[in-house]
């Protein structure tokens, strides 16, 4: 069988990405075309190079390029997006004049004007059947409305971020992709909400770029709060500059001082491989050198050994040996002292039996 060749084609800057047939058209990259969807015909950019694929798995629905786009397709573009700019200012007055809590973000004419698409963000459910009614005598057209979130409103309006760019959903990227508060955290940045969140209101997208490369070298890092044993004596871990490899040290006096990861590496290993003695600490007895060694516990002399809690020592009791000589008691009859049966109480006779005997 023939394979398809496809391209990608996205109808917004920074728009999703749809899959087309070329059929028998040379494409490259940057070219306009006039393709069929299922909301009609539409003009679109070619973002990738042509590419085949087996039929089987091309995807459903598939649609193909109908030609490149002409002088005329191009002018008929332009006056869509003036006649955006009055359909959007049309809609604000009437949305004003009705009280209705929406706010509109967007207009967009299909290419051959036979449907015109409003997008507006709001907190909940928006009743805007007398709305798309007034639209609808005004355009003669048929009217969508489409309620939005609000990345997707930054990423239609457009903007600066805190960094003095472009913002990146409506630069380049095409998809959201979640960000948490944990980002932040593990790349040492304030919590601050000002600070780290975006046009939008959200936790800036950009976060989630760095994440998984912050992960990767903390863990050749040791955990603040760690005390380590340095040939200049004991000292606590205080932070950490990931990016750089640096960790900032402090000692019992107080003095702070800031190592590389490899010099700290290898001034622990030093200190590992010389004996106790040679750096003035006081030489560690068997029990202290088992308590550092990750094996079996240190185990104790008998008479040092820990007694259960609830359990009290037991004295055996002492005997006379004169007494020891002299008992001639066996040990049944020791047994049976320690454990005496018990004596059956009489039974009484009953009154049947009283009636029946006779008098001597």
């Amino acid at each position: 069988m023939e394979q398809l060749k496809l391209v990608s084609i996205s109808f917004h800057c920074a728009g999703k990405l749809f899959d087309f047939d070329t059929k028998d058209l040379v494409l490259s990259p940057g070219d306009r075309v006039i393709v069929e969807t299922e909301r009609g015909r539409a003009l679109g950019t070619v973002i990738t190079q042509p590419r085949e694929v087996a039929p089987e798995k091309a995807p459903p629905k598939l649609k193909s390029v109908m030609r490149l786009a002409t002088d005329s397709d191009m002018q008929m573009a332009e006056s869509n997006t003036q006649r955006e700019k009055e359909a959007l200012y049309f809609c604000q007055q009437r949305v004003l004049e009705r009280k209705m809590g929406m706010k509109l973000v967007r207009a967009e004419y299909l290419f051959d004007g036979s449907k015109i698409i409003f997008y507006f963000t709001a907190d909940g459910r928006i009743d805007f059947r007398e709305l798309v009614r007034d639209l609808a005598q005004h355009f003669r057209t048929r009217i969508e409305m489409r309620q939005i979130g609000v990345r997707d409103e930054a990423k239609l309006v457009g903007g600066l971020g805190i960094c003095g760019r472009e913002l990146c959903c409506s630069s380049y990227l095409r998809e959201f992709a979640p960000v948490s508060v944990k980002m932040a955290k593990a790349q040492g940045l304030a919590l601050n909400p000002t600070k780290i969140s975006g046009q939008c209101g959200r936790l800036l997208c950009c976060l989630a770029y760095e994440y998984e490369t912050y992960n990767e070298m903390i863990k050749s890092l040791p955990k603040c709060g760690k005390k380590l044993q340095l040939s200049s004596g004991t000292a606590e871990v205080i932070s950490l500059d990931i990016l750089a490899q640096k960790v900032t040290l402090a000692q019992q006096g107080g003095d702070r001082f800031q190592m590389h990861i490899d010099e700290l590496q290898a001034d622990l290993k030093k200190m590992q491989e010389a004996p106790a003695t040679a750096s003035g600490e006081k030489p560690q007895t068997a029990s202290d050198q088992t308590q550092q060694r990750p094996g079996k516990p240190a185990q104790r002399p008998e008479h040092q050994k820990r007694r259960p809690k609830g359990q009290e020592r037991k004295e055996k009791p002492v005997q006379d040996p004169v007494v020891q000589q002299t008992s001639s008691v066996s040990k049944e009859d020791q047994e049976k002292k320690k454990n005496p049966r018990r004596r059956r109480r009489p039974r009484k006779r009953s009154n049947r039996n009283k009636s029946t005997e006779q008098p001597s």
